[in-house]
Formats: structure tokens, sequence, C-alpha cells
């Protein structure tokens, strides 16, 4: 080793710790590219803003971050034209773990307020903890870094293989700046490939304000495209070009509904720009739980698994860009700070007044918006205390009385006098909906009845449970009384004798049902099913069912119209045949709900001998 060469060995923690850092702190190993690029982004602005303050040298016209793979020598450069580092920087910053000279420079810049009226032209610098240089091991097995401080005139070199200790001594470089040459491990290939490197330029710093390029074979090519759109003033964006960022960003191939651009300012600075889609994805978000808004610190993309929305707002695409969010020191995982709380709280509260704005243009395209979806902001109800009160007003239904959407607030102004209740009926056929038996007696009193058919739509309304002071009421829950409300129409009279004939279906029926009983609900049809006044509806029955977790709790009500012609012929007729009628009954309430038949065999066959029957009569 020559003389010039000084060698300087990690402590025994310290090893420890770069080790920790090289295998445990990143996921992904391909995150070093960022933290190489952001280092090297930061020395450049560093540059710029010393040589504003004549403590620099200007940068370069053509100043830029460069990444050389050469597949030979198996090595990749990152190289730039920053500040540069002398001897003792490089031992400082790279020699200590967790030592950033990044992080010291804003500490200063901090104190270093701007005169007032004077223009602001500290940089933004992105590192803060010093680390991120070391994920450079997680591709090398040797590093060497060669820096020249601009203003001098020597350059030294930090080498080391992220062991037992690194080297530091003198060097050539004919510029300010610094040049990392990894000389990458034998699984690490694929860093050499520009394609490669491309791509996670354009993944994580496509948009900072250095511009990055790739040297291959002799030839330049950029590799970010160094604006972002939503740093620039709403002004100058035309239409066109935020629906091209919507589409690059979100691989979408449609039109945005509503794109959302704002900075927020004061205790708070952040800058978003949201996209609603205008068309359903290709992949169904039924399935896709998370949100996708991606984040950024300072134009660097960090993660698009923040969470920036709730889950019942997935659909919302965007970015959002922030200076004020402390991360943690691998920025992969972000703390759990009261910053990003208030980004969250803040950017929810921005999309639902966006929608509650259009909500009351249905026409305008609400109803568009509202059948893409509606679904998964329902989502919002069940999960979202805090929200409900905002999101039940944006919510939209078929209606048993009205045509096209309509919105609870409606509802409520179209209800009859001495109607305390706004009710609803939920089942898998939004079509079998409108036909529904269990609407008739509804219908017959002019009382309007709101038809779900969604996924979400058997568990949200109970969560909700009253809109402006409302209760919201299944009506295949049982214990619904009608009585104060008169038919439009005359009624038949009811059977005589049907107390019997309820006793008689109720005995055949047992382990079946949990009850049966006379309603005065019906019009046109013999009979319906209805839940127990306790439990729940009908609809949560069947998926309770489904779900292997129903039992005498979730029997259905069988409720028997005494005015229909079948019924009041049956209540004449012996007991051993009403009890050969009452499982028949039973599954046509079943079939007329959407379900089968108990037994769709036995069933089959008992229709077809009544036909017979009917045929030879």
């Amino acid at each position: 080793m020559s003389e010039t060469v000084e060698r300087h060995e990690f402590g025994a923690e310290v090893g420890r710790l770069l080790d920790l850092v090289v295998h445990a702190l990143y996921s992904d190993r391909e995150i070093f590219l960022r933290e190489l690029v952001a280092n090297a982004a930061d020395a450049m602005d560093r540059r710029r803003f010393e040589a504003l303050r004549g403590g620099a040298p200007a940068l370069p016209p053509d100043a830029k971050v460069r990444l050389v793979p050469e597949k030979e020598a198996r090595t990749l450069t990152v190289s730039d034209s920053g500040i540069g580092m002398s001897k003792e920087e490089l031992g400082q910053n790279l020699g200590t773990i967790a030592r950033s000279g990044t992080r010291a420079f804003s500490q200063t810049l901090a104190t270093e307020k701007p005169a007032e009226g004077a223009e602001d032209t500290r940089p933004s610098l992105i590192g803060q903890f010093g680390v991120g240089f070391y994920a450079a091991f997680m591709v090398a097995d040797r590093v060497r870094v060669t820096s020249r401080k601009a203003g001098a005139e020597e350059a030294f070199a930090w080498e080391s293989d992220g062991r037992g200790g690194y080297t530091l001594e003198p060097a050539e470089r004919s510029e300010p700046g610094t040049d990392i040459v990894l000389h990458l491990k034998e699984d690490a290939g694929e860093y050499l490939e520009s394609y490669r490197l491309e791509h996670l330029v354009r993944k994580w710093a496509d948009f900072i304000t250095v511009p990055v390029a790739i040297v291959a074979e002799g030839k330049e090519e950029a590799a970010n495209q160094g604006t972002a759109l939503w740093r620039k003033p709403k002004s100058e964006i035309t239409p066109e070009r935020y629906t091209e960022f919507y589409r690059q960003t979100g691989m979408n191939f449609d039109e945005p509904w509503a794109t959302l651009h704002w900075r927020a300012e004061g205790a708070l600075e952040f800058t978003a720009l949201l996209f609603i889609p205008g068309a359903k994805p290709f992949q169904a978000i039924e399935g896709e739980r998370e949100s996708r808004v991606r984040l950024h610190v300072r134009r660097m993309f960090i993660t698009d698994e923040a969470g920036l929305l709730p889950s019942w707002l997935r659909f919302v695409q965007g970015v959002v860009d922030t200076e004020d969010l402390p991360l943690n020191v691998s920025r992969e995982m972000l703390q759990a700070t009261p910053v990003l709380t208030k980004i969250r709280r803040a950017v929810t509260g921005r999309v639902l007044s966006e929608l509650a704005s259009r909500a009351k243009d249905l026409e305008g395209g609400y109803a568009s918006f509202w059948e893409n979806f509606g679904p998964v902001l329902k989502e919002g109800i069940y999960e979202d205390f805090e929200r409900r009160a905002e999101i039940a007003p944006l919510l939209r239904f078929r209606s048993s009385a009205v045509e096209g959407w309509t919105s609870l607030p409606d509802y409520v102004a179209r209800m009859k006098d001495g109607q305390e209740a706004i009710y609803y009926l939920v089942a898998d056929d939004a079509e079998a909906l409108k036909g529904s038996p269990q609407l008739e007696g509804f219908k017959a009193r002019g009382i309007e009845v709101l038809l779900l058919s969604d996924h979400v739509d058997a568990f949200w309304p109970e969560q909700l449970n009253r809109f402006e002071e409302k209760p919201l009421r299944s009506v295949t829950q049982g214990g619904l009384d009608l009585s104060k409300f008169a038919p439009e129409d005359s009624e038949a009279e009811a059977a005589p004798g049907i107390e019997a004939l309820v006793a008689a279906v109720k005995a055949a029926l047992a382990g079946d049902v949990s009850d049966v009983r006379a309603t005065d609900r019906l019009v046109d049809s013999a009979v319906v099913l209805s839940a127990s006044g306790s439990g729940p509806d009908l609809q949560m029955q069947r998926l309770l069912r489904r779900a292997g977790r129903g039992g005498a709790a979730s029997l259905p009500v069988l409720e028997i119209n005494p005015r229909h012609p079948l019924i009041r012929r049956l209540a004449g007729q012996p007991e051993a045949e009403i009890g050969q009628a009452a499982g028949t009954l039973l599954d046509l309430a079943r079939i007329q709900d959407g379900d089968t038949p108990r037994d769709p065999v036995a069933f089959a066959r008992t229709v077809a001998a009544a036909l017979a029957e009917r045929t030879n009569g």
C-alpha cells in the first residue's frame, strides 16, 4: 500500500451497523440508485446555491447526473458536477454512518433566512440521514468515491468493501464533483443494462429538477423528465397536458373525470395533483384495498403505499409532494407522525369537497362517476365513522318512486306526512328489486323505497343508522307497522280462519322458519319472507348462510297475505293438506327473493304435479 494511502478501520459496532444498513434497512435493492441519484442531486443544488453566494464556481452549462455502465469492467459509475467533498469530508461523511453532510448543511440554511422581500434561493435538499450511500453495498462488493471540492485543486478517493474499513488517498479529477464507482456483485449484472437503469430513474427520480443521463456505448441519453407538473401554476397547464400526465402516471387511456390541483400553504405545506378517472380501471378496484396515490418528497418518489387516501377513495390517482414530511432512515416506511396524519386529513377533505360540489350536477356527470365508483365510496360509510356525515349526501340510489338516481336528502324531502323512517330493500339483482313482493305494501301506500344491489349494501345502512334524524329501515325487517298509512286502493277482505291457517303452516315449517304470521304489506303475492325484528335483514341472513354462519337465530319469518285467493282457499282446507302446501309456500317466497328452493328437485316435481292435475281437470 502506498504511503499516501491511509487505512481506517470501522469500529466493531459501526461495522455491525453497516451490515444492518446493507442487509436489513432496505427491502428492495434497486433503492440504491434512488439514494445515489438523490445525493448527487443534492450536491449539485448545494453548488448552485454556493455559487450564488460567491462561495463556489458556477455549475457547468451541461451539469447533470450521469450514469455510466461498463459491462466489461462490471462497474456502474454515478457522476455529478456538484459541490464535491474534501478529504476531511470524505472521511466524515462516508466514514461515519448516519452523519449527513446534507443534513448539516440544511440545519445551517435554516438559520439563514432571506432578507424581507428578497427571493428565497435556498435549495430544497433531499438527503437527511446519511445512510443512503451505503445502499450501494447491496449491489456492489467494492465502492470507490473520487471527489473534488468546488474551489479546491486537489481530489481524493475513498474506497471500501463495506466490511473491514475504508481507505483515503489522493486522486485525480479534472473538475469539481464526485464519481462513485460501484464494482457490481455477480448477481447485480442487471444494473449494467441501460434499459434497466432508465426504468429505475423513471420510477424514482423522473421529476427531480436535476437532469439525469445514461452514458452507454459513447452515447448520452436523457433518462428523466426533470419537470414536476404539479409544481407548475395551474394557469400554465393546459387540459391536454393534465390528461397526458394522468395517462402517463396511471397507465390510463380515458379522460379524467375530475382534476384536483392545489398547493397547501401555512403550517403544513404540500402540493397535490389528483385525478378521478372517467372510467373503471381494467383491474377491478373491489379487489385492491389500498390507495395508490404517489408520495414524493421534494419531487423524489418515495412510495405509493403511504395510505394518503382511505381505501374507500382508492379510485383516486395522482401525486402528493411535500417538503415537511419526516421520513425514517430508509424512506421506505413512513413514521406515524402528526404531519402525515394532517396531510391525509387535508387530502381526503379536499377530495370530498370536490365530490360534494360535483354531486349537485347529476346530469352533468356525477351519474357517470357514481356508476363507476359508487360501490367503493359506500365503503366509507361502513369503515369511516368520522366521515359518515360527509359521505352520506354523496350516495345515489335507484328508487321505487322516481326514475334515475336519487339521494338521501331528496328522499327525505319526498317523505309522506307521518313517515318516520327511510325504507330500503337490498338484493343481489337490481332488476329483480323493481318487481319484488317486498315492495307491494309500500307501493300500495305511496311510500318510497330505496333499491340497493351493490355488494356492500348489506353492510353500510346499519352503520349509518340515521340520516337527518330519520332511521334507516330495511323493508325485509320484521315488525314494520304500515297501519297508519291507508292503501290507496281498497283491499279485499281477509280470509276467515286465518289464525288456524297460520298455526298449521308454522307447525309444518318448524325448523325452516322462525315464525309465520299474517301481514298487511302484500297486495298481489301470497307470501313473502322477512327477518325477525331483532336480527339482521334478509340479505344479511343470506350472506351468513352462504358463509356457513347461519342458524336458528337467522331463520326467516314467513308472512302470509290473508287476502290472496290462494291463501283464502287454503284457509278452508284440512290441516294435512295445509301441511303439504306449507313447504311450497316457503319455496315460492324464497324464489321471489332471489333464493333457491330448499330442495329444487322436489319443488319441480310438486309444480309439475300441480300443472298435470290442473290440465287433467
